[in-house]
């Protein structure tokens, strides 16, 4: 089935709940209005419609080739992604300066979304870029962000992340690749690198690897990591490229999703370049920061990568409402029809459906207003302004992440339930977005390190403040909500009850975090759960407000109607999943634990 980018959905969040207009009152931003989300937007459903969504299917079935350290990517995506470069998207949010449009992270993130939803696997060769180039302009020096972010800008070049050993996965502390200093300032990297994405490929002329490695001199542990800039062909001194450096492509993995996206394992120093033994790197920032460098570049993953789950479930989703429609089979258990009748119109396939555009629709609501955020702490010009913006966007990053891509798996799974016996048939598609989702809750930090992150450092780091302070923004909420009509003053109470159930676990959590850690963190991936369904939840308690305004008024009168109903679904279901959740973190963390490790 074709795809059709959810534009609607996306300006509505833009400008009723994420508030593009204030952002354009941010300097630098003042021509980044509505009227300018609206029409770039638009294009970008163009390109992705037109240019990569052809792509998905055909990618997963002709992935690409290895063959002697040379990747080919798969049929049509080095002409693709030579379209996306041309069209300006890799720079749609990075700085004019290095070539970059200067639109906000609220444009861009949507945009995002629409490439992702085409295509995952295409599109995560530009998020990597991207995150390289936040790294390399946080950290790296003047002469760095010269030489390379202009190019990997303009998608000339493209970027990755280079964290994960055989024996270093999310425990980056054993990372065991070496790096010698040179008497000219270089350093020389040797050492392998596994589960690296585009860490090899033929689309672009050059790549540019970001490498966790150790000098020889380093302290053990995550406080003796530095960064370096390790590109595939040395750049030289008037841009144009050098020798092949000594970085080899091992292998690509062979997996169970994203089959399109070339998963490299890279051996460094193995002398198979043109400069010698060992990989010639360029230290980024100082020695024995590069964890801290780094999580730059992980944190802006981590965000795309939640909106990966929001993607490929709208992806699911659509697919899943096209088969119901044509689907006929079994007359409505309501008689209201003597013969049978297409399965969208059954009461289960109904709830899959909606409970599919549910999570969706909250789920792009929380990132985009985080996408606000983000622009506001990174662009305000009062610091305190910022500061808030900044603190807010932390709390929801582990949120998006974690809530989005596990829920990816549910919708997706729901999406191939739809599609009956034929979703479990690779030709009708629906198995894809399934595989393609199973790595969404795992890379870039799994949902349990999401979890822990948002138990130690964003709620009992500062006694819970911060969330109590977004617990309190959420009554405001209920307050109006119940000042409405009969709708709104159900979901104002349904809110209410998540609210108080969410303000009980932070009190349990920040009393025993230190004390009785193990009793939290049995818990914290269900306390990642609810605390995200709250937020998303708000947001959809914001929108049926607007939308039923909106309705009064006349306008989009579909589309209104549509997500008043989808609200309503959201309060009923949804939010109605956190009492549970409540209750196995407050009372069932001792049966987590209560089991002999030796008994399993």
């Amino acid at each position: 089935m074709s795809f059709r980018a959810p534009v609607q959905d996306q300006l509505f969040c833009i400008k009723e709940l994420a508030g593009i207009d204030q952002i354009a009152q941010i300097p630098g931003f003042e021509d980044a209005g509505f009227e300018t989300a609206q029409a770039v937007l638009e294009e970008s459903a163009k390109f992705n419609e037109g240019v990569v969504a052809p792509l998905n299917w055909s990618g997963d079935q002709d992935h690409g080739s290895w063959d002697n350290g040379v990747v080919k990517a798969s049929p049509g995506f080095k002409e693709a992604y030579a379209a996306l470069a041309e069209g300006g998207w890799q720079g749609l949010g990075q700085p004019t300066e290095y070539g970059g449009q200067g639109l906000p992270k609220t444009i861009g993130a949507a945009c995002v979304e629409q490439t992702m939803a085409a295509n995952l696997s295409f599109s995560l060769c530009s998020i990597l870029t991207g995150g390289a180039i936040e790294a390399l302009l946080t950290a790296g020096s003047d002469e760095l962000k010269t030489r390379y972010i202009p190019n990997m800008v303009s998608g000339k070049w493209t970027g990755t992340m280079n964290l994960t050993e055989p024996q270093a996965g999310s425990d980056l502390a054993l990372v065991r690749s070496k790096a010698v200093k040179q008497e000219d300032g270089t350093y020389r990297i040797s050492g392998q690198k596994i589960f690296i994405t585009y860490g090899e490929h033929d689309m672009t002329e050059n790549i540019v690897h970001l490498v966790l490695a150790r000098t020889p001199d380093a302290p053990e542990g995550v406080k003796g990591i530095s960064l370096f800039v390790v590109p595939k062909f040395l750049v030289n001194a008037d841009g144009s490229l050098g020798k092949r450096n000594d970085v080899y492509c091992a292998s690509i993995e062979e997996k169970l999703g994203i089959k399109a996206s070339p998963t490299a394992v890279l051996v460094y120093g193995d002398d198979k370049g043109e400069v010698g033994a060992g990989a010639i790197g360029y230290l980024v920032g100082e020695e024995n920061r590069g964890l801290e460098y780094m999580f730059i570049m992980m944190n802006a993953a981590r965000y795309d990568v939640g909106v990966q789950g929001i993607a490929v479930s709208e992806r699911a989703y659509q697919h899943a409402v096209a088969y119901a429609r044509d689907r006929v089979q079994s007359r409505p258990v309501d008689g209201s029809a003597k013969e049978s009748v297409a399965i969208i119109h059954h009461p289960d396939v109904k709830r899959m459906l909606m409970t599919m555009r549910a999570l969706i629709e909250g789920e792009r609501a929380m990132a985009l207003v985080g996408a606000a955020a983000y622009d506001t702490a990174h662009n305000h010009p009062d610091a305190a302004v910022a500061k808030q913006a900044q603190t807010f966007y932390e709390f929801l990053v582990p949120l998006i992440k974690g809530f989005s891509t596990e829920n990816s798996v549910e919708v997706t799974s729901l999406g191939v339930q739809v599609h009956g016996g034929m979703g479990f048939i690779e030709e009708t598609g629906a198995a894809q977005y399934y595989r393609d989702s199973r790595i969404l809750p795992i890379y870039e930090g799994t949902t349990a390190i999401q979890a822990n992150d948002l138990v130690g450092r964003k709620t009992s780091r500062d006694g819970g403040a911060t969330a109590k302070a977004i617990a309190g923004q959420i009554a405001d909420c209920e307050g109006q909500l119940a000042a409405r009509g009969a709708a709104c003053q159900k979901y104002a109470k349904q809110l209410k009850a998540a609210r108080e159930s969410f303000l009980q676990v932070v009190d349990f959590v920040c009393a025993n975090a230190k004390g009785n850690p193990n009793a939290v963190f049995a818990g914290s991936v269900n306390y990642l759960m609810l605390t995200s369904n709250l937020v998303a939840g708000w947001q959809m308690g914001r929108a049926l407000m607007v939308a039923e305004d909106k309705l009064a008024a006349g306008e989009e009168v579909p589309f209104m109607t549509a997500k008043i109903a989808t609200a309503r679904f959201y309060g009923d279901h949804i939010l109605a999943r956190i009492a549970s959740l409540r209750d196995a973190i407050l009372d069932g963390g001792d049966s987590v634990t209560a089991m002999p490790v030796e008994a399993f």
